[in-house]
C-alpha cells in the first residue's frame, strides 16, 4: 500500500497504543501460567504470532488472534502451565523477531522438537548465540541452514544450568533464557561476555516477570544497565495478581506523536498523547531528547499526558545503545533541526526489520536531508537539509514507515510512502491517528 502524506499541521489528542514490548512478553508468560488475562493488549501482526506460538504450545488464547478487535479489551490465557507439548506443526513467527527469540526458549522447555520459521525479512536475523547459549545448557538448538538464522529446529527439555551469552546482538536472549529458566528444575544462571545492548527492554522483563510473581534479577547491578549477568531460580509459578495484567502504552509509538508534535504542531496548539504512564521502556528518552532539542515538551507523569508543540530544533548528539527504536524518529528530528544530529552506538540496528541505519540515511536523502552514515554513527545535517516531498521505501519496516511519514509533515509538498501497510506490526491505527490530528493522509492499494 502506497500512502500519500502532504505538509500539514497537527493538533489535539492521541491515545498511545499499548506497549508491544510487554504484549510479546505478558502473552508468553500468561502462556506459561495456569491461565490469566491480559488486558489492554497492543493487537498487532507480531503479537498475532505471539499467540498463536502460546496456542501451538498447548495453551490457548480467546478470542482466538485472527478474530481480534482492532480496540480489543482483554485477551483470555489458558497456559500450558511451564510444560510446554511439543507443537504440531511449524510454528510460523511472520516478521516477528520478538515472538522468534522468546519462543525459542519456550521450544527449548518441550520434551522433542519444535521447528520456528517466518518471512524472509526474519530469516535473515541472527539468532545464532541464543542457539548456542541453548547448546550449552544441553538443548540441541540448530539453525537448518547452519548461518544461525531461521529456520530453526530446537529439541528440550531443558533442565537449566550456567550459561554466558554476548549482549550486544540482542537483548532478546536473555529475555528468552530468563522467562524459560524460571519454569526449568535447576534454573538459569546467564553470564554476559559483552555489555549489554538494548539493557532498558531487560528491565522491562524483570518488571513483567515480577509482576508474575517470577523472581529473577541482575548480577553486579541494581538494573540490567551494567549488570554482569542475571539469574532466575527454577522450579517458580507464573501467576499474576488476582489473575490479571494490564500492558501499559507503548513509548516507542509514542515517539512518533511526540517527534509530529515538535516538527509540524498547529503554531497556536499543541500534540497531546494520553496513555504515557512511567514504566521501564527505555524509549521514554524520546522525552527527553526532544527537550534537549529544544521542543517545547511537558510530561505529566501521574496523569500520563505528554503535550508537545512546535518547536525551533538544535541537534545533539543521542547514544542509542539502549534504545535502538528510537533511531528512526531521532534521525527524522534531526532532519529538521539546524545544526547536526549525531546518533551513535547504533551498529546493532541495522540488525531488525532492516537495516534501519542505512535505511533512514537513504530514504531521508530521498527527501533532500544531508547525512553521513559510518558503521556505528549516523549523522544527519540538519542546516543542509531542504525536506521536499519525494517517494521513499518503507523498507517493509514499520519503524521507517512512521518516521518517514512524520518527516513528510513538514517536508514542502506530497511524500509518497511504500509500504505503509507495515505499521500493522506495532501501530495498527497509526494513518488514521495521524488524520485525526489533521494530517493529510491518503492511501492507494
Amino acid at each position: 500500500m502506497d500512502v500519500h502524506v502532504t505538509r500539514s499541521a497537527v493538533g489535539g489528542t492521541a491515545r498511545a497504543p499499548p506497549s508491544k514490548s510487554y504484549t510479546h512478553r505478558a502473552l508468553l508468560a500468561a502462556g506459561y501460567s495456569a491461565g490469566a488475562t491480559v488486558a489492554s493488549p497492543l493487537v498487532s501482526a507480531d503479537t498475532r504470532a505471539t499467540a498463536r506460538a502460546v496456542t501451538a504450545f498447548g495453551g490457548s488464547v480467546e478470542p482466538v488472534p485472527d478474530e481480534w478487535e482492532s480496540d480489543q479489551d482483554a485477551l483470555d490465557v489458558d497456559g500450558f502451565d511451564g510444560r510446554p507439548a511439543v507443537p504440531d506443526d511449524v510454528i510460523d513467527c511472520g516478521n516477528s523477531g520478538t515472538t522468534t527469540r522468546l519462543v525459542t526458549g519456550t521450544a527449548a522447555l518441550a520434551d522433542g522438537g519444535t521447528v520456528l520459521t517466518g518471512d524472509s525479512s526474519l530469516r535473515s536475523r541472527p539468532q545464532g548465540p541464543l542457539l548456542e547459549a541453548l547448546d550449552d545448557l544441553g538443548v540441541r538448538a540448530e539453525s537448518t541452514r547452519g548461518n544461525g538464522q531461521a529456520p530453526l529446529v530446537v529439541f528440550g527439555p531443558l533442565s537449566g544450568g550456567e550459561v554466558a551469552i554476548p549482549g550486544d546482538v540482542s537483548s532478546q536472549y536473555v529475555t528468552a533464557l530468563l522467562m524459560a529458566g524460571a519454569v526449568t528444575g535447576d534454573g538459569i544462571e546467564v553470564s554476559l561476555t559483552t555489555e549489554l545492548k538494548s539493557a532498558p527492554y531487560v528491565d522491562i522483563t524483570l518488571e513483567l516477570l515480577a509482576d508474575f510473581g517470577i523472581d529473577a534479577e541482575p548480577v553486579g547491578s541494581e538494573t540490567a544497565d551494567g549488570a554482569e549477568g542475571f539469574v532466575v531460580p527454577g522450579g517458580q509459578t507464573y501467576a499474576p495478581e488476582d489473575g490479571r495484567y494490564a500492558v501499559p502504552g507503548d513509548f516507542s509509538s509514542i515517539s512518533y506523536l511526540v517527534a509530529a508534535g515538535a516538527v509540524a504542531a498547529d503554531p497556536d496548539g499543541a500534540v497531546r498523547i494520553e496513555g504515557a504512564r512511567p514504566s521501564a521502556q527505555g524509549d521514554a528518552a524520546i522525552v527527553d531528547v526532544a527537550d534537549r532539542m529544544g521542543a517545547a515538551i511537558d510530561w505529566d507523569r501521574e496523569a500520563g499526558v505528554i503535550t508537545v508543540k512546535r518547536s525551533t530544533l538544535s541537534g545533539v548528539e543521542v547514544d542509542v545503545g539502549d534504545t535502538p527504536d528510537l533511531l528512526p524518529t531521532i534521525a527524522t528530528l534531526g532532519a529538521v533541526a539546524d545544526g547536526d544530529t549525531r546518533i551513535t552506538n547504533c551498529e546493532h540496528v541495522r540488525y531488525k526489520e532492516t537495516d534501519r541505519v542505512a535505511a533512514m540515511a537513504e530514504e531521508l536523502e530521498r527527501l533532500g536531508a544531508e547525512t553521513t552514515e559510518e558503521p556505528d554513527v549516523l549523522t544527519v545535517h540538519g542546516s543542509e537539509s531542504d525536506l521536499r516531498g519525494a517517494t521513499v521505501d518503507g523498507r517493509a519496516d514499520h519503524r521507517i514507515v512512521m518516521a518517514l511519514a512524520v518527516a513528510a509533515l513538514a517536508a514542502e509538498g506530497t511524500t509518497t510512502i511504500r509500504g505503509g501497510e507495515h505499521v500493522d506490526v506495532s501501530f495498527p491505527t497509526f494513518f488514521e491517528t495521524m488524520a485525526d490530528l489533521g494530517a493529510t493522509v491518503d492511501r492507494t492499494e
